[in-house]
């Protein structure tokens, strides 16, 4: 097909992929404890019908000890490579529903944008792959593997046994990971680096019990003030990490304006941004701690005793180039070190994810950069982002040899994981059409 052709083949696909992205955007696929999981299963279920109506002849719901994704096979013309298309069908919470605009699981158009609980993240990666399927039909130039998650947003905890169990049924030369996103409305991106993630908890404890807050206060430390004096010490006085031995790396030289980033982030006009040097650095190459939540008496009918134990919870971002259980290391090193007034503290691991840096040269980069060039009439920039795929790191080890194509449809303005998260719909098409002209162009490289 010439690249005209695929244009108008996804216009004319395009409307039913629209309705079946609403479709999935009504499953309320939440994977997460203490939701219904048959709804997880549901999704599933209408994933493996759209691939195979979409002609992949072989379709499974698979799982590995959690909830189940889908593996669909479909094999290519003689000689030709074999592309693994990945994506999630399973979504954050919705936090609090009077924050949403509209019904989180009910998609509704404004102003050129679709919103819904993931409708970007990650169920439009789903459709983007199906809408090239359906764009090739009967002459699908490649062959293909789809395989689309259902548990990503709680940590993918099975996902790495799902890997290793059908890694000779999924091994393909190059792997496409629609669950990203681009630089801005208009202007596509490559990911080629994405941060780490450790998670823990450090408990701080002063005294065996709480006592009267009159008769021993001034000489007793409370565990909230000791735990308050720990978390200040993870930050210098300009908000950059102080943890040392963590790495540091470098960003691609890209401008993120201060404007930008702020109305982005919903930062307070009144709040100064933390730590030093470019933005993009900050955000993608070098390490970020934020403190999550924190367990101690609630503010309301506190009594007014000591309070003798508290408990926070640490989120740390891991440069590429450095190893998370290091990182770990040496954050639970840091805590015993600068614990205040002989407090006992105990730091405690909950999860682990690596971080990612990617090569991003060789034919199937070049391809890529081409097809989105042609997309969106605009050359794609490569970027990082803060956050987390652990499971790249998995990809790079089973598949050493393929090349990894880290891609999204998401924009700065899309509110993933938040209230009214949304799709562009101009960038969606756009995204559609790169990734048919992206297989089209795989055709002509070696497996």
């Amino acid at each position: 097909m010439t690249p005209e052709e695929i244009r108008a083949a996804i216009a004319r696909e395009l409307p039913g992929v629209r309705q079946d992205l609403e479709r999935l955007v009504r499953i309320p696929s939440i994977a997460f404890p203490g939701y219904d999981h048959s709804q997880v299963e549901r999704s599933a279920d209408a994933v493996a019908e759209l691939l195979r109506d979409a002609g992949v002849p072989d379709v499974q719901i698979v799982r590995s000890g959690g909830q189940p994704a889908v593996i669909g096979r479909r094999p290519g013309p003689d000689g030709a490579p074999t592309v693994l298309l990945y994506a999630h069908h399973d979504v954050q919470p919705t936090g609090d529903a009077k924050h949403w605009d509209s019904d989180p699981f009910e998609p509704s158009e404004r102003d050129g944008r679709l919103y819904g609980r993931g409708v970007a993240d990650d169920k439009a990666g789903v459709m983007v792959h199906l809408a090239a399927l359906r764009a090739f039909g009967d002459n699908l130039p490649v062959g293909v593997v789809v395989f689309v998650e259902g548990e990503e947003e709680f940590g993918s905890e099975s996902l790495d046994d799902l890997l290793r169990e059908h890694r000779d049924g999924i091994a393909a030369d190059v792997i496409v990971i629609a669950d990203s996103g681009n630089w801005e409305i208009g202007v596509p991106a490559l990911t080629t680096g994405l941060r780490g993630i450790v998670n823990g908890f450090v408990e701080v404890r002063t005294a065996e019990r709480a006592v009267h807050s009159g008769m021993f206060g001034g000489a007793v430390p409370d565990a909230l003030m000791a735990l308050a004096h720990l978390i200040t010490s993870l930050h210098d006085g300009n908000g950059d990490v102080a943890v040392p031995g963590l790495v540091s790396g470098v960003a691609a030289p890209l401008d993120m304006p201060e404007a930008r980033f702020r109305q982005e982030a919903g930062v307070l006009d009144s709040v100064g941004l933390i730590g030093t040097g470019p933005l993009v650095e900050r955000l993608w190459s070098r390490p970020a701690i934020s403190i999550l939540g924190i367990d101690a008496p609630p503010a309301d009918n506190a009594p007014n005793a000591i309070v003798p134990v508290a408990r926070a919870k640490f989120s740390v971002r891991v440069a590429p180039g450095d190893s998370a259980q290091l990182v770990f290391d040496s954050v639970a090193r840091h805590l015993q070190r600068h614990a205040p007034w002989g407090a006992q503290v105990t730091v405690t691991l909950e999860q682990l994810g690596e971080p990612c840096s990617i090569d991003a040269t060789g034919p199937a980069y070049d391809a890529a950069r081409t097809a989105f060039a042609e997309a969106w009439g605009h050359e794609p920039v490569d970027i990082g982002i803060g956050g987390s795929i652990p499971f790249i790191a998995t990809f790079q080890e089973l598949f050493p040899k393929a090349s990894i194509l880290v891609t999204g449809v998401e924009d700065p303005h899309g509110n993933a994981h938040g209230p009214n998260e949304s799709l562009h719909l101009g960038e969606f098409e756009k995204a559609c059409v790169a990734e048919a002209l992206l297989l089209q162009k795989l055709a002509g490289l070696k497996r």
